[in-house]
């Protein structure tokens, strides 16, 4: 049998693959190597038109293998794909149909910047860059408490909608509280590195969650930012990159020195200059009543004996030593509602006096990253330790890669480490998340092993190009709607996806791209898709997260026993990116379709295929929910014939109009269903076949 590398030598020739070798250092490695813009190759065969540098590239290749690549899809699978796939959502029939007929010839271009400029572009992307920072609701660990975290969950919906450079984008994250001149939302951005797990059991050391919070930022920042198995040198030097264990506390050491504190904010949605006027109108009303209950409380004061007085409360006690004449409104108030507890007016002003002092009700927190004023002391942890110290070390990134470049005299901090990794001389981090994102277009990476660029991962499919696109997206100020454009754009992404022998024969896993690849849909957005076809989707933006309907028991599988009370408003049909999520006991239709558990950083979703999702959808109460609403809106938006609502049924979920042999399946399923109950509404028999529809495997697949 062949070795592993010799069957990829085999598919992608020895010029493309860059293995490590026994005999080169590691730091040779190509993902060590800065990237150069490659020069456009030349194509053999003539095209109409001058073809996507992305195309270049991969036709190139495949004029290598002399693989032809596949034809545009049709217009309404292109519609659906670009529409889900920049926006999340499914397209509307009126779009899918003014897409189909617009002869023009920059018809696509057109819809590619309607989808880009789309506020649902900004939760589209969000959720993608939320799995890397495992975001999540909860602490984690057993406890597992309920936190407030979802303005950064904001923070990056609205910093992708306006694209924010992504150098920015990361500096912000990793370092925005040192900024000058930071506000609140930069102080917002470094909930990056808040979103790891705190540990609430009695009798923990604190100290040691300390730590394994840092190692899991470290560990947090290698996958996000460089594709490095940094966490391998925790207890030794990395086996197979270039990484030693002083070098990996050298990085310790940029995430050694914080505190994490909440930050506390107006709440935008509360009109603070009305709760102040009626506070200040509150206190002078309940002001002249205390004026007037003045003899009242002389006499219920006089009654008083030692041991009664010494019975009352701490704050009442130390009210009553003050002489009457010169207590202050604050102690008044206290000792009137001690000694006058059935005063109903008092009751009804001072309570609502006190709700409006309340400032948790009043202001919004979330949690962010604080730089110490006095730096903590850094020690490699001898085999990873942390209570056993070995040698004093200094912030620092590795030797293998560019040299720090200091800002501020003294030793470099975690804004100096945030500019490291966006300078240009970087080789990683444009490399990194250009492979990321050309992976949600495509399923897989040009690097395969995204979250590992060292001598272990597989090498890069398409080296050139991978550089092409990183010094590209560099030198075109970090911009990301200009790289989703770059990709969508391409001939390449616009290939039908059907399959094909002469491509299966030579390139079974679809490596070289000869066409496009079928994808099911990300869990949260399996919901997204039922919510918008059922017409049930909110349209709001941002906030809180919210509790969607759920299973029954699921909130009891945890060690704290926990209610989830499903919400009965608008917030019942926001999207799935803002469920709340529990990490111990995630929403189980999030689960089912592989959301990742937020525990680490997730680069990569699986894509598993189980009965339990097709159970799921049929039969979880949300998405029953939602097939009525969609059989109601099928029934409501078309009046005419039982071939018409099919074909609205059919364009509403597939973005298509069913083809002439998928048609009587569905009239006798709608028949039998009628013959079942007889006496039941005939909303009743299109609730099933909505069922059926949103359980389709093109409902649920990016085509």
């Amino acid at each position: 049998m062949r070795s592993f590398y010799a069957c990829i030598i085999a598919l992608y020739g020895v010029s493309n693959l860059h293995p490590a070798s026994t005999a080169t250092p590691a730091t040779n490695h190509w993902a060590f190597q800065a990237p150069v813009r490659a020069v456009l190759p030349q194509l053999s065969e003539q095209t109409d038109t001058d073809p996507n540098p992305v195309d270049r590239f991969i036709l190139s290749r495949l004029e290598q293998e002399e693989l032809p690549p596949s034809p545009e899809a049709d217009r309404r699978t292109l519609a659906r794909r670009v529409s889900l796939d920049l926006t999340g959502l499914p397209p509307s029939i009126q779009t899918v149909e003014a897409f189909v007929h617009d002869t023009r010839p920059d018809a696509y271009s057109r819809l590619v910047e309607r989808l880009l400029e789309s506020p649902r572009h900004g939760e589209r992307w969000a959720r993608w860059w939320l799995d890397v920072a495992r975001y999540a609701d909860s602490n984690g660990y057993s406890v597992d408490a309920p936190r407030d975290i979802w303005l950064y969950r904001d923070w990056v919906i609205h910093a992708i909608n306006r694209d924010l450079p992504f150098d920015q984008f990361v500096i912000q994250q990793l370092a925005g509280d040192m900024l000058p001149d930071a506000g609140d939302q930069e102080k917002i951005a470094t909930g990056f590195h808040r979103n790891t797990q705190i540990n609430q059991e009695g009798g923990i050391d604190r100290e040691q969650f300390r730590i394994e919070s840092i190692v899991d930022r470290l560990a947090t920042t290698g996958t996000a930012f460089l594709g490095l198995t940094i966490g391998c040198a925790q207890c030794h030097d990395h086996k197979y990159d270039p990484i030693s264990q002083k070098e990996y506390y050298q990085l310790f050491a940029f995430f050694n020195n914080q505190d994490e504190p909440s930050l506390n904010l107006p709440n935008p949605e509360i009109d603070h200059a009305a709760l102040e006027a009626e506070q200040k109108d509150l206190t002078a009303s309940l002001d002249r009543h205390l004026a007037q209950s003045t003899d009242r409380i002389a006499q219920a004061e006089q009654a008083l004996s030692p041991d009664k007085i010494t019975a009352l409360p701490k704050p009442v006690q130390k009210a009553l030593e003050v002489p009457a004449s010169e207590r202050s409104f604050q102690q008044r108030r206290t000792v009137h509602g001690a000694l006058e507890a059935d005063d109903p007016e008092f009751k009804k002003l001072n309570a609502r006096l006190r709700q409006l002092e309340d400032p948790r009700g009043r202001s919004i927190s979330t949690l962010v990253m604080e730089e110490r004023s006095e730096p903590r002391e850094t020690h490699v942890h001898i085999k990873g330790d942390f209570t056993r110290h070995g040698d004093r070390v200094q912030p620092d990134v590795p030797s293998a890669l560019p040299p720090l470049k200091r800002a501020t005299e003294g030793n470099p901090n975690r804004l100096d480490f945030a500019r490291w990794l966006v300078r240009r001389d970087n080789p990683l981090l444009a490399r990194v998340i250009v492979n990321r994102v050309w992976q949600q277009y495509f399923g897989r990476g040009i690097v395969e092993t995204e979250n590992d660029f060292g001598t272990q991962g597989l090498p890069p499919s398409h080296p050139a190009l991978l550089d092409w696109m990183a010094v590209e997206f560099m030198d075109t100020g970090w911009s990301m709607k200009r790289l989703h454009r770059l990709i969508v754009s391409s001939a390449t992404y616009r290939q039908a996806s059907t399959a094909r022998p002469d491509i299966a024969a030579k390139d079974p896993a679809n490596r070289l791209l000869a066409r496009q690849n079928r994808l099911r849909l990300d869990a949260e957005l399996v919901r997204d898709v039922a919510l918008s076809v059922s017409g049930m989707l909110s349209d709001e933006i941002g906030g809180p997260s919210v509790h969607p309907p759920q299973p029954d028991g699921v909130m009891s599988l945890g060690q704290v026993k926990r209610q989830w009370k499903a919400d009965t408003d608008h917030d019942r049909y926001r999207r799935g990116m803002y469920t709340f999520f529990f990490r111990a006991t995630p929403h189980p239709a999030l689960s089912v379709f592989d959301a990742p558990d937020s525990f680490s950083a997730c680069s990569r979703r699986p894509r598993s295929n189980t009965p339990l999702q097709a159970l799921t959808l049929l039969n979880d109460e949300g998405f029953f929910e939602l097939a009525q609403a969609l059989a109601r809106r099928t029934i409501t938006e078309c009046t005419g014939t039982e071939n018409e609502r099919l074909e609205h049924l059919f364009r509403l979920c597939l973005g298509r109009p069913p083809a002439p042999k998928e048609l009587p399946p569905l009239r006798r399923l709608l028949q039998s269903e009628r013959n079942a109950a007889p006496d039941a509404p005939e909303a009743a028999a299109w609730v099933s076949l909505a069922r059926v529809a949103l359980n389709l495997d093109e409902t649920i697949t990016r085509e």
